[in-house]
This record gives structure tokens, C-alpha cells and sequence, in this order.
């Protein structure tokens, strides 16, 4: 299948600094990244996808990881494209979108200078649990939810080769003892990239949304360092 044409939110403007590129969590859009888009949009181009079957990109039926990966593939391509020096981006990732990111960068590793991983372990097996879709109509196919959630429940063998090819310098941001994401597997990829580094900020598992301040100094700090 061909990639998808993912719907794009826009801050700032290209600048001194690479593109940024977010990448939302299951069930999510864009619209997520608000607070910190425009934090990090000062002196650089933010852009804030929406993942298939999430809110204005193309709701397929289909949710294969990798198809999110050839999605997320394209869109970078075209900005990296687009900018005049033809940079990489930076990727900064939540959850779902983190997978997705980690695809990517050890797939097209010339695609991604660096990488923010917000609560994203190396998946390992786990108890399957049937969710229930809330009530209401959604921003985004449920459909998507379902299939995601298999194959983080049964993942793919090949996960830590894929986690392994990854050298863009990556910082691993971990929600803390509140988060369901265990410590073990958020350190794990962070120390199975090739320059990964971990950070803590007691958030849960939504670091960005409940402490938006913390992790956008983070990120800046993470992103801005001298290579």
C-alpha cells in the first residue's frame, strides 16, 4: 500500500535551527503538541502530524506499524526536501507515535539528526486486554486502537534489531513510578540505542500534557546541544 498524505498542524518557520517534527500517541492528533510546538517554535519550523486513522489524515482501516512508519517516512522526505539546506529533522515522539518514530529513524537513519522518545519502551510481550471505546463520536478510528494494541501486546521478535539501528543521538524521557510503562523497558531503549540517554520527570505517562513546562526545557536543552 502506498503511503498515506499525513495532515500537518504548522508553527514558526524555518529558521537556524532543524524542523521538528511530533509524532502523537493512540487516540490522539496534532492538536496534542500545542503547548510545546509553540514553545519550540520560536527560532524553527514545528510541524505536528496526525498518524492514520487519526483525526484529518486518512482513516484507511488498515494499522499496520510499519504502514504508520511509510506514512511518517514520506512526510519527513518532503520536508527534509523542502528545507534549503536539505537537514534532517528532529523527532520528538510520544507513546504510539514513539514506535513509530523509532521505525523510521533505524530504517532512514539520514532522516533524523536527533530523537525524543516521551515514555517509549522496546515493546516485549504483555497480558492481551480488550479496551472499550468511549462513548461519543471520536477523533479518531477505533479500528486503529484495536489493531495497535495487538501487536504491542504480541510484538514483533525483531524489535530490538530495530531499536539497534537507531544512531541519531536519542534522549529516552521516562513518566516516573506513576507511569505503566516499566522503568526496565524505557531503560532498555535508551541504553540499546547507539548515544541514548534517559531522563526522569514524574508526569505518568503523559509527561508533556502534565508537565509541559519540564519537558519542553528538556527536549530544547536535548535538541539545541552541540553535536
Amino acid at each position: 500500500m502506498a503511503a498515506l498524505l499525513l495532515h500537518e498542524r504548522r508553527w514558526g518557520r524555518p529558521g537556524d535551527a532543524p524542523t521538528v517534527v511530533l509524532v502523537h500517541a493512540t487516540g490522539e492528533t496534532g492538536a496534542d503538541w500545542a503547548a510545546v510546538a509553540g514553545a519550540l517554535a520560536a527560532d524553527r519550523l514545528v510541524v505536528a502530524v496526525d498518524l492514520r486513522g487519526h483525526g484529518s489524515s486518512p482513516w484507511p482501516g488498515s494499522y499496520a506499524l510499519d504502514e504508520l512508519a511509510d506514512d511518517l517516512v514520506a512526510t519527513v522526505e518532503r520536508l527534509v526536501a523542502a528545507d534549503p539546506a536539505g537537514r534532517p529533522v528532529d523527532l520528538v515522539a510520544h507513546s504510539l507515535g514513539g514506535l513509530v518514530a523509532v521505525l523510521l529513524a533505524g530504517r532512514r537513519p539520514g532522516l533524523v539528526r536527533r530523537l525524543v522518545l516521551e515514555d517509549v519502551p522496546v515493546p516485549h510481550p504483555r497480558d492481551p486486554r480488550q479496551p472499550t471505546p468511549p462513548e461519543g463520536e471520536l477523533a479518531f478510528d477505533w479500528e486503529a486502537v484495536t489493531q495497535v494494541r495487538a501487536q504491542i501486546d504480541a510484538p514483533d521478535p525483531r524489535w530490538p534489531e530495530r531499536v539497534a539501528r537507531i544512531c541519531a543521538p536519542t534522549l529516552v524521557v521516562w513518566g516516573g513510578p506513576s507511569s505503566p510503562i516499566p522503568a526496565a523497558h524505557v531503560q532498555e531503549m535508551a541504553d540499546s540505542v547507539v548515544d541514548g540517554r534517559l531522563q526522569r520527570i514524574d508526569a505518568g505517562h503523559l509527561v508533556h500534557a502534565h508537565e509541559p513546562d519540564a519537558f519542553t526545557a528538556a527536549a530544547r536543552e536535548f535538541l539545541d546541544e552541540p553535536r
